[in-house]
């Protein structure tokens, strides 16, 4: 028999087991239930909206960029109620070739007019991938200094794939920016294309970034591109790029001397520069000043802003159609086994988009097959 005694003077001792860890990590539960951004009402959007409030901001232009039929109902009422304070920046449309450097000169030109007391609000928009719906948004990376600056806003926005979404959310989004105290918006479009067309008609002064000694100066532009430039500027126009930008430049001016005139009664001007040596930044924004006084003098400017909200008018029932037409359940059902039958020769691609409208239209019924 073995005594008390004995057990506890035992080499073979079982110390007590330790408390097992929660299989759920607290810490982490408390980060993610911060994270969760309470919903705001309308009147908290609004009044943070036209204190300035950033984030605020920010988060009511997500509201426009949503798809959600909720999230579109709040955008819209923010906008209506942001309306009346809207109208008064002048808005800038930049764009221009791959690798032309406009995030550089947007820097550049943005850097200037915050030193001088300007608010400026930069919408970008990022062409999205066609096979996976994603953009890079990189924008606010390629523009650290004025990414940080107090006077200024980027907000890189994917284009989606569609034109017509980008024309309506960047409108919806100017309106928000100038409610906000931003007195002059910059919307950046990448390369040179249908979107630049899309821009044009939502800006007061359309600016085209050209790239010097890549070839032929004229080949590959398109003339309506062209035609809807108020001024073209050469970027990196330094060291031993200059010469080749001098002759560009002299070039541009000639092709632009056979074009018609400008129903705004500017004659478009060009210019060289180099924004990473911020050289000439300062004569573009004269450029872009005297065109205003201008347009403002002889009423193309008010003129033009009209013309541009009819337009809109226009152009949000197009997109609105288009959006009802593919939703509609019924087409949704139809629209593969139409795709088939052209794809086996039953049926035209003409004939069936007028069967697949005239069932949507409920113009008349078709038995289909």
């Amino acid at each position: 028999m073995v005594k008390k005694n004995d057990i506890n003077k035992s080499a073979l001792k079982v110390n007590k087991g330790i408390d097992q860890p929660s299989q759920i990590n607290e810490n982490a539960v408390k980060k993610i239930t911060n994270r969760v951004k309470p919903q705001l009402k309308i009147d908290d959007y609004i009044n943070g909206i036209l204190d300035g409030n950033r984030t605020i901001l920010s988060r009511a232009i997500t509201l426009i960029e949503s798809s959600l039929f909720e999230h579109q109902k709040l955008a819209q009422q923010i906008i209506e109620k942001c309306l009346p304070y809207s109208g008064k920046s002048l808005r800038i449309g930049i764009t221009g070739v791959p690798g032309v450097g406009k995030s550089t000169f947007i820097e550049a030109l943005g850097k200037h007019l915050t030193s001088s007391g300007h608010k400026l609000a930069v919408l970008a928009i990022d062409p999205s991938s066609e096979r996976t719906k994603g953009s890079v948004l990189g924008d606010k990376t390629r523009m650290e200094e004025l990414s940080v600056d107090k006077n200024a806003f980027i907000r890189p926005s994917p284009s989606a794939g569609s034109l017509g979404g980008v024309a309506r959310k960047t409108k919806e989004t100017i309106i928000l920016c100038e409610a906000a105290g931003f007195d002059i918006i910059f919307i950046e479009t990448v390369g040179v294309g249908q979107s630049e067309i899309t821009v044009h008609s939502m800006v007061d002064f359309f600016l085209l970034l050209m790239l010097a000694g890549a070839g032929d100066e004229l080949q590959g532009i398109k003339r309506g591109i062209m035609e809807m430039a108020d001024a073209i500027v050469i970027n990196k126009a330094d060291n031993d790029n200059l010469l080749k930008a001098k002759l560009a430049k002299r070039e541009y001016e000639n092709a632009l001397h056979l074009y018609p005139p400008t129903e705004s009664g500017w004659t478009p001007v060009v210019d060289t520069c180099s924004a990473i040596n911020n050289d000439r930044i300062v004569n573009v924004w004269e450029i872009i000043t005297k065109y205003i006084a201008l347009t403002k003098n002889n009423g193309y400017f008010d003129k033009n802003r009209r013309d541009q909200s009819v337009k809109i008018m226009y152009e949000t029932i197009n997109e609105s159609l288009k959006n009802s037409f593919y939703s509609e359940k019924n087409i949704k059902k139809l629209l593969d086994e139409f795709e088939n039958d052209i794809l086996n020769n039953k049926i035209s691609s003409y004939v069936a988009a007028q069967k697949l409208l005239e069932i949507y239209f409920n113009k008349k019924k078709i038995d289909y097959k």
